[in-house]
């Protein structure tokens, strides 16, 4: 059984995934390498093996991997490898219509924005050993046209090769949207606010960001101290010159948003918060304990993405330290919030008790920062547990279900839980602990976790609770 099926079986509407680009430092997908290229990992090697894309005997003996954890460096070896293969054996015998698949690919105004700069700044990345582009030969670095005509033809063949990849990515997910919809599943996609510094947007368009002469940033993103982090998370990525972008009417953002809702159906926004006001951090600070707030694009920027596109299916991330001023900049985007069980038993009358939600909001039991809701049960404090077990009247072991019920039968327009939390998992299959930089991102379910009996509990909740 398929994940899609599965989820289909259990009327299941929305799917929401992690950011799709490429993960840069820690794996982490909200520090991505490009804001716009597709993550290799997610290529599937059967669907290449089915399409003759890869030998007849490029997958005869697969290495084994931790069915739980993933190995991320032994996975991006063998992946790479594979496309390497992949891409020999396509030069070597492609049909006719994959060849004018590739060129219609390649040569569409969708790839204009992004692909070139992309394929020669992982080019780079592969030379110099995967250095940060900061570190490369100035002429590189710096961009000095010379040098980067030069490289394009030095490097013509790894250029091709990376141009391949991104066709395969982009192929293999409008298939997988395609079959999302077949089944009447949209896909919610993720936006982070930020750019990893050691990315190709950054090196394509160092005048949008606050770096030094030498493209290292000047200050840094992150948020202050909160529930999650007593020292705040420094996150690293450089903060926009917002003025600068406002002089060509905010069009690298515009373009990014262009460019995902063409992956999913619908896009959270990463730290809302951030386009009021955002916590700058001198570079130079260990931590993000001194930082101060400065004010972000507003309205302005939504404005100019609304003139652009339209009204768009966007939500918001607004989570955190959150102001009158966020909640009025949310309001005026026209924009659902989001709304998180786990932080709704700490106080009386919490917002993010169902109670007291809006229609226009997303509810979650927990979200990829959160540990599972049975992880979080086993260790909240005792006024947060009895709070919790009064609310949603069910016993301590059936957490996870009283929140998924409450969930699917509150106002929200959508609700949104964790397969973590539908499996019953506890805090071993958490995704991501904030201000921990190692070690994330890594659980992993296996497909005989996703039985007929918990796809029909879920059917039948969606449709008592008007979702199905």
């Amino acid at each position: 059984m398929t994940f899609l099926d599965w989820l289909a079986r259990g009327s299941q509407k929305i799917w929401q995934v992690l950011p799709l680009n490429p993960p840069g430092y820690g794996n982490s997908p909200y520090g991505c390498l490009s804001s716009f290229a597709g993550n290799p990992l997610l290529i599937s090697p059967e669907s290449l093996m089915e399409e003759g894309l890869l030998p007849p005997d490029a997958l005869e003996t697969p290495p084994r991997f931790d069915a739980t954890r993933v190995d991320f460096a032994a996975a991006a070896a063998w992946k790479e490898s594979l496309l390497r293969q992949s891409h020999r054996h396509f030069l070597a015998q492609a049909r006719p219509e994959l060849q004018n698949a590739l060129d219609s690919f390649l040569n569409a105004p969708e790839q204009s924005e992004w692909l070139d700069d992309w394929s020669l700044y992982v080019a780079f990345k592969h030379r110099f050993n995967q250095t940060e582009w900061s570190s490369w030969e100035p002429g590189y670095a710096l961009r000095k046209a010379a040098a980067l005509t030069s490289a394009r033809h030095e490097l013509s063949n790894e250029i091709a090769l990376h141009k391949y990849v991104q066709f395969l990515f982009f192929r293999q997910w409008h298939q997988l949207r395609d079959a999302a919809h077949a089944r009447g599943i949209r896909i919610l996609g993720d936006v982070p606010i930020y750019a990893a510094g050691d990315s190709a947007d950054v090196w394509a368009h160092t005048d949008l960001f606050q770096l030094d002469a030498a493209g290292n940033p000047t200050v840094v993103a992150g948020v202050p101290p909160d529930y999650f982090s007593a020292t705040g998370q420094r996150w690293g990525n450089p903060l926009y010159r917002w003025d600068q972008m406002a002089q060509d009417g905010f069009r690298w953002w515009i373009e990014r948003v262009r460019a995902n809702l063409r992956l999913v159906d619908i896009l959270r926004l990463d730290h809302f918060r951030g386009f009021s006001a955002y916590w700058e951090i001198a570079a130079n600070e260990p931590t993000a304990v001194h930082g101060q707030w400065i004010n972000g694009p507003g309205k302005a920027l939504f404005d100019a993405i609304r003139t652009a596109l339209g009204s768009l299916p966007l939500v918001a991330e607004d989570l955190g330290f959150i102001t009158t001023e966020v909640d009025e900049l949310r309001a005026a985007a026209g924009l659902p919030g989001m709304k998180i069980l786990q932080f709704a038993f700490e106080e009386e009358d919490s917002p993010h008790l169902p109670h007291n939600y809006e229609p226009a909001s997303v509810v979650y039991t927990g979200t990829h920062d959160n540990d599972t809701a049975k992880g979080w049960f086993e260790n909240a404090s005792p006024v947060e547990k009895a709070h919790a077990r009064t609310y949603l009247g069910c016993a301590a072991e059936e957490i996870q279900w009283g929140m998924i019920r409450v969930a699917y039968t509150s106002v929200a327009d959508m609700a949104i839980v964790p397969l973590q939390d539908i499996l019953g998992i506890g805090n071993e299959g958490r995704m991501n602990r904030p201000g921990q930089g190692e070690n994330n991102w890594a659980w992993r379910y296996e497909r005989t976790q996703l039985t007929d009996d918990t796809a029909d509990l879920l059917r039948e909740l969606a449709t008592v609770a008007g979702r199905a």
